[in-house]
């Protein structure tokens, strides 16, 4: 199968790979400090605000850590999430890699379930409800809405405290957002999943693991089916740009 090519590099992600480059430039280890986004913006010759948006996905995918009022710093785990940056100078993904990928993504997901619901607790199942209800929103762009539901599966990983998991799910986001934005056309198509991520919620709420993964298992029978339409998307002529744009 031809291999999927990634979407377009917004302005955000050559902010990202500039920080990546200065990084490893500057031989920093786990621990040590990053200039500040003054002397970032100056350096790199950025915007703040995309700078900031950079800084934010790297934190996310625990490259930096933002500690504030101090600064921000190389993350102890930011070894492991390095590796990220092979992936994203990859310019295109074959449809094997998307079926392997999506595979591990269930795997994963249906476990994140289980442990919330063993685990939640009052303050986690709160910020799992705002997250929800920022699925409902009808203001998001298309890329914003799956960032929105990638948003809810986090804080689901979180919960069970395993930081490795949460960092592989993270870089598996990255490499997924592309395919299924290709086999989507609207923002409200991701809305039509509101039932079900609220299904998975409220099993988390309830302490019923065995609910909360089948509930998994239903939202991850739809993923599974845009990711093989991606795959049968990037084929057709013509079609990969218009999706995209």
């Amino acid at each position: 199968m031809p291999g999927l090519p990634l979407r377009r590099r917004s302005l955000v992600d050559e902010v990202v790979e500039k920080l990546r480059a200065l990084v490893d430039e500057s031989g920093l280890s786990p621990g040590d400090r990053i200039p500040t986004e003054a002397q970032l913006v100056q350096q790199l010759g950025v915007s703040r605000n995309a700078l900031r948006e950079a800084i934010r996905r790297l934190e996310t995918v625990g490259l930096i850590s933002v500690r504030h009022g101090q600064g921000m710093f190389m993350s102890e785990r930011a070894g492991l999430s390095g590796c990220t940056k092979l992936f994203r100078s990859a310019m295109e993904i074959s449809g094997k890699d998307l079926s392997d990928l999506a595979e591990m993504r269930c795997v994963i997901e249906y476990h994140t379930a289980r442990r919330a619901a063993e685990l939640a607790s009052p303050e986690q199942i709160a910020e799992l409800r705002e997250a929800l209800e920022r699925l409902g929103c009808d203001s998001q762009s298309r890329e914003e809405a799956v960032r929105t539901d990638f948003e809810f599966h986090r804080k689901l990983a979180e919960v069970g405290g395993n930081e490795l998991m949460l960092t592989l799910m993270t870089i598996m986001e990255e490499l997924l957002l592309s395919a299924i934005l290709l086999a989507t056309e609207k923002p409200r198509d991701f809305r039509t999943n509101l039932g079900i991520h609220r299904a998975i919620w409220e099993a988390v709420r309830a302490g019923d693991p065995d609910a909360a993964e089948q509930a998994m298992r239903e939202h991850m029978k739809v993923f599974c089916s845009r990711i093989a339409r991606a795959a049968e998307v990037s084929t057709k002529p013509g079609r990969m740009s218009s999706t995209l744009t």
